[in-house]
């Protein structure tokens, strides 16, 4: 051990302790905290070999795969930065990513074969597709670098700014191990089922929880109640979190079924900007036997606030009040909620001007959210301050999504808003001036998007306006007047 709190010991530790034990599984396939450090360990040499070395990010286009376990837990040893893409990006959206994080290795799974070919030999670095490496059977232990230090970087989550140019959110080895932490006494808990694709910073984090405590994560290939509930069955999973929308797709499911398929569950959580109190209510009553909880936080600030279950009824809407990690305030003029803590990002990577423009002079991160405080220091979230939208727990840019949609040849003029929704916090909806006689379907646009855009940022809403009203000096698309305009 290291002395330090990096991710490696994580691996390591647990491998000692109960090797036998279930660490990760997926599907039919699960992997063992002993199997987990062996083969980390053989990647880790696997990847020196090639020239990946401390400091060096290891870009990953894929889908959900049990095999980016094992990556993930190389890279920390090695102390390269791992940098997850989403599988649902398209060619051109992964170049960009790479062309940002300049990595020394690109990891896809077995789908993105040949696109990933492409792209590693366009970017003169080696390519691994996920399960297909050769392993060193005979390597021994890996022994991380003696220069890698707690504050080094560990992994790189992507997100879009207003403009949809992707930032880097960098989180180092002590910030992940702090936001994951479960105290000096390991006590007993069972499974914890992750409905997050692994391309999400929820997903890695719910899954060193697990790993820190040294219980198993069970991942799955896509978040329908079905599968969910079919897995936190098998594994009688103690913990669940999900975001709203996700939540009501199961609670719909369980009112199909007349037994208890969720009776292993103690833990019930959720969380995004606002949890509907209707939510809330009704896990209550499909699941009497769990404790709710509601988190509000982000990439960047990691877990800012907490609502406890007791405190739900009295607190409609609210997303709890600051925990010890984390000291909150609001912005005098604007209302935005600005944090600062142990648990924070440590900057954009290669982005020293955007680092600098999301903090204040003392040290505040600026989360975007508009809050208010009640009398006893309870939060809501009321808005944003910018105009990306969340939707589902995702970042959409809404002028990334307007250049795509105006080059279709029916859209004269287009503006892109997030419209309230209870499942989604809010949907991506296209306000289009039609080019000619006949507007363009929402399915029709939606095709014209799928080569270019990543299917959470696609329009699932579509309105047709005659005119699209902008500022008189700028031009600017005013969306706040949109929105005035579809929501009364």
């Amino acid at each position: 051990m290291s002395g330090q709190l990096l991710i490696g010991d994580v691996f390591r530790a647990a491998a000692r302790g109960v090797p036998q034990r279930v660490a990760a599984a997926l599907g039919a396939r699960q992997i063992t905290f002993g199997e987990l450090d062996r083969v980390s360990d053989q990647l880790a040499h696997s990847m020196v070999a090639v020239g990946v070395g401390h400091g060096d990010r290891i870009v990953t286009w894929s889908v959900t795969h049990l095999d980016l376990c094992a990556l993930f837990a190389a890279a920390a040893k090695v102390g390269a930065v791992f940098a997850p893409a989403s599988g649902l990006l398209s060619k051109d959206e992964a170049r960009q990513l790479i062309t940002l994080a300049r990595p020394a290795l690109l990891a896809v799974d077995p789908a993105r074969r040949q696109p990933g070919s492409e792209l590693a030999a366009e970017f003169g670095i080696p390519l691994v597709v996920l399960g297909e490496w050769d392993l060193d059977q005979a390597t021994s232990d890996f022994v991380s670098p003696a220069a890698l230090d707690e504050r080094d970087p560990h992994v790189v989550f992507f997100t879009s700014g207003s403009t949809g140019a992707p930032k880097g959110v960098v989180l180092s080895h002590r910030t992940n191990y702090l936001r994951t932490h479960p105290g000096s006494q390991l006590e007993e808990r069972g499974p914890t089922v992750c409905m997050f694709p692994q391309f999400h910073m929820g997903s890695w984090t719910i899954a060193m929880q697990s790993w820190q405590a040294q219980n198993a994560v069970v991942f799955v290939d896509k978040a329908d109640a079905i599968t969910l509930c079919d897995a936190i069955v098998r594994w009688q999973a103690t913990h669940f979190n999900a975001i709203p929308a996700v939540w009501w797709r199961i609670l719909d499911h369980l009112t199909t079924r007349h037994d208890e398929p969720l009776a292993s569950l103690r833990i019930a959580d959720s969380g995004t900007s606002a949890t509907p109190p209707e939510l809330l209510e009704a896990i209550r009553q499909a699941l009497p036997g769990t404790l709710r909880r509601v988190f509000y936080g982000s990439t960047e600030g990691g877990l800012v606030t907490y609502l406890r279950d007791e405190q739900m009824d009295a607190r409609p809407g609210s997303c709890g009040v600051p925990q010890h990690t984390s000291e909150v305030r609001l912005d005098a003029e604007t209302g935005e909620l600005q944090v600062r803590g142990a648990l924070l990002f440590d900057g954009y990577f290669d982005n020293p001007e955007a680092t600098a423009a999301a903090f204040t002079d003392d040290g505040y991160f600026c989360t975007g959210d508009l809050a208010a405080a009640d009398a006893d220091g309870f939060l809501s979230i009321i808005g944003r301050a910018n105009d990306v939208i969340r939707t589902g727990g995702e970042g959409v840019a809404p002028a990334e999504v307007e250049r795509v949609l105006a080059t279709h040849p029916a859209v004269a003029d287009v503006a892109v808003v997030g419209l309230p929704d209870a499942s989604w916090g809010e949907v991506v909806c296209a306000v289009i001036v039609a080019a000619g006689d006949r507007p363009p379907t929402l399915d029709e646009l939606t095709a014209h998007c799928n080569q270019h855009l990543a299917s959470f940022k696609q329009p699932r809403r579509l309105h047709v306006v005659d005119e699209i009203p902008r500022t008189p000096a700028t031009n600017q698309i005013q969306r706040r007047l949109i929105l005035e305009r579809l929501t009364s």
